[in-house]
């Protein structure tokens, strides 16, 4: 995806209609999406592929550019039929006043054709992840995983959806709260949240869920028996600014330590340090790693 941003001053309310009138003094142009993702990894100093289909426009030609300027490494697939994906934001004071989002659903399986690149990169890296956006691109994941688990892979999702199903055999997945609530309902209390955790995990052959919680922190479901399958960490935002992108950043990390030997529960508060961090700033946002570990 393409995220724009179209900053302006608001001085007045339109005479045609109740809404501000932005005068536009600034346009900017950031990495959306699974590109946001790649970027992450790629600021915290491991070296990243992405690997996604774009359209044959102009929003494509920005994303390569804009990938090229950052040094990430690209396997772009080009699709006629399909519209490289842009949420443009509109900026004044300081607030997003409105957002467009320009896209159109693949009436086909736009990864299809990827496969072979897929499989003849998948030796060289240490970690696999998928950022499903419900978009229509990830139809294929079922047999990706397959083939990253069988070359002994960590496999790291960011979910969407009601059917986990898909994600079938994955070493982690990383739902926030509304998306968790989507597939295992609302819950009342820690113990139930524990127990339909516990029992999606296990259905889905998952090694662990990591659920985010905004100012709750993070939670990890896996099999350890020490402590019933179960830790947390608290949030460590100072201040949120802008929550967009966070989940983006989250999984990044999550990938970029597990791919340097960390376990999950190693991993799990540097990428919730990572995410409180991230929340400071405005926007499709990165995190380096000197600024993450300092």
């Amino acid at each position: 995806m393409l995220d724009r941003y179209w900053f302006g001053a608001v001085d007045r309310i339109s005479p045609e209609a109740p809404v501000p009138v932005v005068r536009i003094t600034r346009e900017e142009e950031r990495l959306g999406g699974a590109a946001n993702v790649a970027l992450n990894v790629k600021m915290l100093g491991a070296q990243t592929t992405l690997l996604t289909v774009v359209g044959d426009d102009e929003p494509a030609r920005k994303l390569r550019g804009l990938l090229e300027q950052h040094g990430v490494t690209a396997l772009l697939g080009s699709d006629p039929k399909l519209h490289t994906i842009v949420k443009l934001r509109v900026i004044g004071r300081s607030q997003q006043l409105i957002r467009i989002d320009f896209e159109n659903q693949p009436d086909h399986e736009v990864l299809a054709d990827m496969l072979g690149d897929y499989e003849r990169v998948l030796p060289d890296f240490d970690a696999v992840l998928f950022s499903d956006y419900g978009k229509g691109g990830l139809t294929h994941i079922p047999r990706m995983i397959e083939l990253a688990r069988t070359a002994g892979k960590p496999v790291l999702v960011d979910p969407k959806g009601s059917d986990y199903s898909r994600y079938a055999g994955a070493t982690v997945i990383t739902p926030n709260r509304a998306e968790l609530a989507q597939v295992i309902g609302t819950w009342s209390s820690e113990a139930q949240l524990h127990e339909r955790a516990q029992a999606l995990r296990q259905a889905h052959r998952l090694e662990a869920l990591l659920l985010t919680r905004s100012e709750d922190g993070m939670s990890l479901f896996d099999a350890d028996p020490r402590d019933g399958g179960h830790t947390q960490v608290p949030a460590q935002a100072r201040e949120v600014f802008d929550v967009t992108g966070a989940g983006d950043t989250v999984i990044a990390t999550l990938a970029a330590m597990l791919a340097c030997g960390l376990s999950l529960r190693e991993a799990m508060p540097v990428a919730n340090r990572a995410g409180g961090i991230v929340v400071g700033k405005f926007g499709t946002a990165s995190v380096g790693f000197e600024e993450l570990f300092e």
